[in-house]
């Protein structure tokens, strides 16, 4: 009998000056390897340490390194190397889980008509304890989740696989896009194709320590915007329809609200430890995000009434708040 023949997987990881956690991740696509399944790991680098090549090296990775900033930029470099049968991700400070991969695969293998497949994400903390349940719990079973996406749903790269002539129909990433490129590109193929998805957790998400990224989150909002204007009004490929005005505003408030319920939980936190400064900055960020409904917000939540008051006129606007 002749042995099957391996699947052929690229991986592409965009670093920047984090050797040590790209030592892990690298090590966590090399462990899911066997007879079945192999990977051709693709790195690309915009950062300066020079460690990072021999890390490369270390786990038998192709290595590119580009001067221009931005994730979409370090990606892109290392797809136009891709080769695979099938293509993924991983971000550098992210890991593979045991379960990823061959589901995907033998989900495309199932079904010849969709494009790519979408796995569970586990968010964890910086030390990798896990902070809630896999996630998404599910996604629509026609595979149309254009609409899904467009109302907040940010599928994790690392999660998803992809069939390996993605590149050749959508293109690369849009390296104007310093946040969200990822998610653009996945809107790029789930407005025109299928996307299944596996109820498996595949990626361990690292985030970032809470209330340490406030500038990031509204750096992120502009291209998140951006995003959503882009792909809101295009028409689809058949069989799939154009959405309505009246879906595109709900889409449009889903897809910003994740921003806004981090600025109003974190003004809350902030005004509560005394940080009144913080706790204004926060507040600000909401009512950028979604004016109305912060306007709404205030009036129904005393907890946010309390840190508007507070933040603004100090301690003595919050006793006369509680009395």
């Amino acid at each position: 009998m002749t042995p099957t023949t391996p699947r052929r997987v690229s991986v592409i990881i965009g670093t920047r000056d984090r050797p040590a956690l790209l030592r892990e991740a690298m090590a966590s696509i090399r462990a899911l390897e066997g007879s079945d399944l192999t990977f051709e790991i693709l790195v690309g680098d915009n950062g300066t340490t020079p460690e990072t090549p021999n890390v490369v090296a270390e786990f038998g990775g192709v290595y590119a390194r580009t001067d221009k900033n931005g994730c979409a930029a370090a990606r892109n470099l290392a797809m136009r190397r891709a080769t695979g049968d099938f293509i993924a991700f991983l971000d550098d400070d992210d890991l593979w889980t045991s379960e990823h991969i061959r589901s995907h695969i033998a989900f495309l293998d199932a079904h010849p008509d969709y494009e790519a497949v979408f796995g569970q994400i586990v968010s964890t903390n910086t030390g990798r304890q896990p902070l809630g349940e896999p996630w998404p719990a599910s996604l629509p079973l026609d595979g149309d989740v254009f609409d899904l996406m467009l109302s907040g749903y940010f599928p994790q790269v690392g999660g998803s696989v992809f069939r390996g002539n993605a590149i050749d129909k959508y293109g690369l990433m849009d390296e104007t896009l310093i946040g969200d490129s990822d998610w653009d590109w996945q809107l790029r193929i789930a407005r025109n194709a299928r996307i299944g998805f596996v109820e498996i957790p595949c990626v361990l998400f690292r985030q970032r320590d809470p209330g340490s990224f406030d500038q990031l989150q509204r750096t992120r909002q502009k291209f998140t915007k951006r995003i959503f204007r882009r792909h809101a009004f295009l028409s689809r490929r058949a069989p799939f329809q154009r959405l309505r005005p009246s879906t595109i505003y709900r889409a449009y408030a889903g897809a910003a609200w994740q921003y806004f319920d981090y600025f109003c939980t974190h003004a809350v936190q902030r005004s509560n430890s005394g940080e009144h400064a913080g706790a204004r900055h926060a507040l600000f960020g909401a009512f950028l995000t979604l004016p109305h409904v912060a306007l709404s917000r205030f009036v129904r939540s005393p907890e946010l009434r309390t840190a508007v008051l507070a933040s603004t006129f100090g301690s003595r606007s919050v006793n006369a708040e509680k009395r």
